[in-house]
């Protein structure tokens, strides 16, 4: 007697466990942006203090820089897929560049060498990205699975 073979549940299309239900996923979409804001905020924050006591207008810049952080990532994350490999990538290295600029421009250092470690970053994070979604698409620019 034949039976059909059970067919695997739980899987995505690429064949690998999806492992997180549809809630989790969305629920990460805005955590995921707003947590490393968090983050990147603090970290802007606790530079700029140096040490020193933590004041207002420190308190301030830690939450304008989260907000600032987790918009651009929001913004970035919605249109960067709608545009072909190189914009894309450019996108994300351009977020990614002006993230550690500001970053690294709070250390007191001269603005030529923030600016020269942050191009060395974009040029970094535009060499992964592109890599990245020059290997993921096929010519026409649709993802590949």
């Amino acid at each position: 007697m034949a039976h059909a073979a059970p067919t695997p549940t739980g899987y995505n299309a690429a064949g690998l466990p999806d492992v997180f239900s549809l809630r989790t996923h969305k629920i990460m979409h805005w955590a995921l942006p707003i947590g490393l804001g968090l983050v990147y905020g603090y970290w802007v924050a606790a530079i700029n203090r140096d040490g020193g006591p933590v004041t207002g207008w420190n308190v301030l810049l830690g939450f304008a820089s989260t907000a600032a952080f987790a918009l651009a990532w929001i913004a970035v994350r919605a249109v960067a897929p709608l545009m072909m490999r190189e914009l894309h990538a450019v996108l994300w290295a351009a977020f990614s560049g002006c993230a550690f600029g500001f970053l690294y421009s709070q250390t007191g250092e001269s603005i030529v060498r923030s600016v020269m470690m942050s191009l060395v970053i974009t040029a970094s994070v535009f060499a992964v990205m592109f890599y990245r979604y020059y290997t993921h698409e096929d010519a026409e620019g649709h993802r590949v699975s």
